[in-house]
């Protein structure tokens, strides 16, 4: 995929994250600051091409004519669908977004549902077990006495760690998908986790957290899936788990780190009563995230392994078990 392709998907990408028209000045500035920091990842100046699609100078048109391959459009498309969903369920203008888009790329109207479908699913899922069902009404409930956990200190630090080297491994996948899955994994941690201290979390709680601490959701996946783009892996057909290019997507995606972080942030947060005010919680987030960051290449072979065992076709279920 040469550069222009590139820069295409990628203004497709930012397209669909202001398709809904309500993104806010904090989402905003923290998908400039992705733009910024992708800038510095190959050749690509994602600056001004941030400030295109910001002030409509540039049109959807002139994106899809630039990508010259089946491979490519289908791609964009992806990309697109997995941006609309990553902080929930599309609204109708991303629908309508998504619509146009897949006109104007040409696929197969078919095979569209189906991936959005699948993307769908794994954006609706319940942050809780299936067995108590989705409790997305409502509010974080308070334990009726104290804060101890149901789970000893070993059992927490364990559950963080694989789900960190869960998160690592699924960014080593080059299918879209996978990438997609990272978010809602992300959140069903936090869920158990305030679960142990006797919070009952809704899904609209989880957002918040995660958006206290700085970690946006659309802005997360579009900094994720664009890595691996200009990493070469996203969409690439087999390989490149033991390269260059696997390390290079687990060093710089973060996942592992970001989902370390959290986990812990959590941890602290719910066995404190929920009485961290929000700088404490974005340093005690910023100060793990680096200590995270120095513990990813030790658990690199763990996410490698792990990566060989995931099968991409099962990752609906995967978050689903999550």
């Amino acid at each position: 995929m040469n550069q222009q392709e590139q820069e295409a998907i990628l203004v497709l990408s930012l397209m669909a994250a202001f398709a809904d028209g309500h993104k806010d000045e904090a989402e905003r500035a923290e998908l400039k600051r992705i733009a910024d920091a992708l800038a510095g990842e190959g050749s690509i100046n994602l600056a001004p091409l941030y400030q295109a699609v910001l002030l409509k100078r540039v049109s959807m048109a002139s994106a899809v004519a630039a990508l010259k391959t089946s491979e490519a459009r289908q791609l964009a498309f992806e990309m697109a669908v997995c941006v609309c969903d990553a902080d929930g369920v599309q609204s109708a203008a991303e629908q309508a977004f998504l619509a146009d888009l897949r006109g104007a790329l040409a696929l197969d109207e078919q095979q569209a549902a189906a991936y959005t479908q699948r993307v769908e699913e794994i954006a609706a899922m319940p942050v809780a077990a299936a067995s108590r069902g989705d409790n997305t009404a409502g509010t974080a409930k308070p334990p009726a006495a104290g804060y101890a956990s149901t789970r000893s200190e070993a059992e927490l630090d364990s559950a963080i760690l694989n789900a960190a080297i869960l998160n690592g491994a699924l960014e080593l996948l080059p299918e879209s998908l996978s990438t997609m899955a990272i978010i809602p994994l992300q959140m069903k941690l936090v869920y158990r986790i305030g679960q142990s201290y006797g919070f009952d979390l809704d899904r609209g709680h989880i957002k918040d957290f995660l958006a206290t601490l700085g970690v946006g959701l659309t802005s997360q996946y579009l900094e994720q899936a664009g890595r691996k783009l200009l990493g070469g892996l996203l969409g690439k057909i087999g390989g490149g788990l033991l390269g260059g290019i696997g390390k290079q997507a687990v060093s710089s995606g973060m996942s592992f780190a970001s989902t370390y972080a959290l986990g812990h942030v959590a941890r602290r947060y719910y066995a404190g009563g929920r009485n961290f005010s929000t700088q404490m919680l974005r340093e005690s987030f910023d100060h793990l995230l680096g200590e995270a960051k120095g513990l990813q290449n030790h658990y690199l072979p763990e996410m490698q392994a792990k990566a060989r065992s995931l099968d991409a076709a099962q990752i609906v279920e995967l978050v689903r078990k999550g």
